[in-house]
């Protein structure tokens, strides 16, 4: 697949990801590999986690784009509530920059605005 041949590998198979960890084919993306992804960022996948990353599954099907933190923050506030959608409880659950991180693991793009 693409000219890195770098790929994330779990128990049922690989895929293709690009250099920052981030699928190269969106397709490739399920529960299985979002828990290799996850694993990878040391991250123990929880029901709390669950609800973002499908959150942004959604989003993206309807909209086709990914979210930076502050729109995510929004999203997240506006779907699970005011306790939920905070910067401090993205950063909890998904350490450093949360919106890239919960897009990468949701198998999604990196946003356009995210370092």
């Amino acid at each position: 697949m693409g000219s890195t041949g770098k790929y994330l590998q779990f128990d049922n198979g690989e895929v293709a990801i690009d250099r920052e960890g981030f699928l190269k084919d969106l397709s490739d993306w399920n529960a299985e590999v979002a828990v290799a992804l996850a694993q990878q960022e040391s991250i123990s996948l929880g029901p709390s986690h669950w609800e973002i990353l499908n959150l942004l599954r959604v989003f993206y099907q309807r909209h086709q784009m990914s979210l930076a933190s502050r729109a995510l923050v929004s999203l997240v506030r506006r779907e699970l509530g005011a306790d939920k959608g905070t910067s401090i409880h993205l950063m909890k659950l998904f350490q450093g920059s949360p919106a890239k991180m919960a897009n990468k693991i949701a198998g999604l793009p990196k946003p356009d605005n995210c370092l």
